[in-house]
């Protein structure tokens, strides 16, 4: 009954190192490909904002664009951006968000201070658009539309595609810190797993153990 219970004691030792050195393992693996795929992720932000070729303007300074800003009468209430990215290659997630939040403002520039939701669909002849379409300056027997408006529709679409390659760039970040932190947990779960094993006279060691109690019982030769 005994011996019963120290062969169940035995197996239940070695099914838990046997775990906890696969469980380490497995965080390694995973933590390696977490931190391959952000490095690639932000490999691709990288490669693909480079290819565009987008530099910043010289008034791309929290300085130029307040000046600008007040020239053009823009309310207060709209925040200007803090960054800076004049004359600067946009090559990065950070530089993308920073070029975006000054087309932001070029935008309110270009409709004076007015948003997109505020705007007139179609033009008039005052210049101050209107939304009824029997008002409308027309073309073929049609309404035009409102051109000022369409800047707020490319410059959206724009600053869209740079905010995204913002997040991917942190996602990317994201990615690379998960990923150091799975393998520094793998290789603590093969350390604790091992070194209890050490401490405990696991399976793992047991051979070797054996083998060293062994060679000192045996006598020695006179």
């Amino acid at each position: 009954m005994v011996q019963t219970h120290a062969t169940e004691e035995t197996t239940m030792k070695k099914y838990f190192e046997f775990g906890g050195i696969a469980a380490g393992i497995i965080l390694v693996a995973f933590g390696v490909a977490a931190i391959v795929l952000g490095y690639q992720g932000k490999n691709t932000v990288v490669s693909s904002l480079k290819e565009q070729q987008i530099v910043g303007t010289p008034d791309m300074t929290p300085k130029g664009i307040a000046a600008e800003a007040k020239a053009a009468g823009l309310p207060s209430s709209i925040r200007l951006p803090t960054c800076s990215v004049a004359n600067l290659p946009v090559d990065n997630g950070t530089r993308a968000r920073c070029f975006a939040d000054y087309m932001r403002i070029h935008a309110y520039e270009a409709t004076g201070g007015v948003p997109y939701a505020k705007m007139p669909r179609y033009a008039t002849a005052n210049g101050k658009g209107t939304n009824d379409p029997t008002k409308a300056l027309t073309q073929n027997g049609q309404p035009v539309d409102n051109a000022a408006r369409n800047t707020w529709v490319t410059e959206t679409a724009l600053s869209t595609a740079l905010n995204v390659s913002y997040m991917a760039d942190q996602i990317g970040n994201f990615g690379i810190v998960v990923g150091i932190a799975l393998l520094l947990s793998g290789i603590g779960f093969i350390v604790l797993a091992v070194g209890g094993a050490l401490r405990a006279g696991g399976w793992l060691f047991a051979r070797a153990e054996r083998a060293a109690a062994a060679k000192n019982a045996a006598p020695s030769g006179v």
